[in-house]
């Protein structure tokens, strides 16, 4: 199962959606909860795309279309209905039709080798590839769609840091401004404050621009035109803690990517048994009557024949058959290296990104806002510059955004550890936005 739990919200209960990956692929849903129509949450957001998006659903008729050469290619050789006339329109004894020998036949082919069960196997094959590759794909999709919320979600923090940048700016201009007045301040003080509150401003709005394009690009990734949600509902700071490396590689090998490559062996085995049974000749077999026009006679015309020197012509067919079995060991090989790769990056990012985010808010943040607070006062007093204070601010504030960037790194390396391992850290749980 893939779960995003550390970006759920209880309201009213619990939102709870399970993309059990052998239920998604037929009827993808969710069970919501009572919510406000203009916030979306991740698994509001997951089950939307798993149902509407297009990369998904050109893999029904893919399968439709593989149903029906299953169909076809579990049919018995087909019977034929022959007709000959001999010695007609010659000349001399055989003018017209005096001499003409009419024959009325039925054959068909007796397949040997079993080549109907080979080619049976080959189209269940391909459907079993088909369907892996729809897992991937829904899988992908998943992970798709919670990069992307997460990262608005982070955009969304931002914006509303600030708002506390731009409220901060205010206060800070009141207070020089105040002290202006009473003479404690130079009037530059006052005018660098304001230009501060104005810039301030400024990022507030591109912020918001930024947020309001990355929803738009979130309803297109869901299905539609336009985004009908003002706000996402998560928790940007909810993190867990993943197990050891090892168990998360062997989990990873479960992969459906990975997993594909075991349907397409599957196939590949498949095609090379077909090979194999052409190899051996089949039986063509006639049966007829023959009418003879010059005597009135009838007789039974019987016929067999056999194609010669089958397996030699068709050892081509069994050689590529085997080589393309063969290569796909070698791309599985391949293609776990690549994996275990990504694997590990993620697993030391998110390990880096929530280590970051603790001592942020455990040493860093508090003695920031601590350490602002005591200059304030004395800015105040008159015992601190202004350019003491405005560093105090502005190192406070790069902390948050850090803190931001440190949470979303954490979180976009939790959820490609999840896609990777087609599992999920840990069992599902609420959170609320900080």
């Amino acid at each position: 199962m893939y779960y995003h739990d550390f970006l759920w919200r209880p309201c009213r209960g619990r939102y709870a959606i399970i993309l059990a990956l052998g239920l998604i692929f037929s009827s993808p849903m969710a069970v919501f909860a009572e919510a406000d129509a203009q916030t979306l949450t991740l698994p509001q957001a997951a089950s939307q795309a798993l149902a509407q998006n297009p990369a998904l659903q050109v893999f029904t008729p893919r399968l439709v279309g593989l149903e029906g050469k299953r169909l076809t290619a579990d049919q018995n050789p087909a019977f034929e209905l022959g007709f000959e006339a001999e010695n007609v329109l010659g000349s001399g004894e055989l003018n017209g039709l005096d001499g003409a020998e009419y024959t009325l036949s039925l054959s068909s082919v007796i397949e040997l080798g079993g080549k109907r069960e080979a080619r049976t196997r080959v189209v269940t094959g391909a459907y079993g590839k088909v369907e892996a590759e729809r897992r991937a794909e829904a899988l992908s999709l998943l992970g798709q769609i919670t990069r992307q919320f997460i990262s608005s979600l982070a955009l969304q923090e931002r914006v509303h840091l600030a708002g506390e940048a731009v409220e901060l700016a205010k206060s800070t201009h009141d207070i020089v401004r105040r002290r202006a007045e009473r003479g404690a301040a130079p009037k530059a003080e006052v005018l660098r404050a304001r230009a501060q509150l104005r810039q301030s401003r400024l990022e507030q709005d591109r912020l918001k621009a930024a947020y309001d394009s990355r929803r738009q690009s979130l309803a297109t990734l869901l299905g539609e035109e336009t985004a009908d949600f003002e706000t996402l509902d998560g928790d940007l700071f909810a993190f867990t803690s993943s197990e050891n490396f090892p168990a998360l590689f062997r989990r990873a090998q479960k992969n459906p990517a990975i997993l594909i490559y075991a349907s397409e062996e599957r196939l590949r085995e498949a095609e090379l048994e077909l090979a194999l049974s052409q190899s051996q000749s089949d039986i063509r077999w006639k049966v007829g009557a023959r009418h003879l026009e010059a005597t009135g006679d009838s007789a039974l015309v019987v016929g067999v024949s056999v194609p010669l020197f089958s397996g030699r012509r068709n050892r081509g067919e069994v050689q590529t058959a085997m080589a393309a079995r063969n290569e796909i060991g070698y791309r599985r090989e391949s293609a776990l290296l690549n994996l275990r790769s990504r694997l590990y990056e993620a697993y030391r990012l998110h390990q880096q990104g929530v280590a970051a985010v603790d001592a942020m808010e455990s040493q860093i943040l508090p003695d920031l806002r601590e350490a602002l607070a005591l200059t304030r006062n004395a800015y105040e007093q008159g015992r601190y510059s202004y350019i003491e204070w405005q560093t105090a601010q502005r190192e406070l504030l790069s902390a948050q955004r850090d803190r931001v960037d440190a949470a979303t790194t954490a979180l976009l390396n939790q959820s490609l550890i999840e896609q990777l391992t087609a599992e999920s850290l840990t069992a599902v749980q609420g959170a609320s936005v900080r």
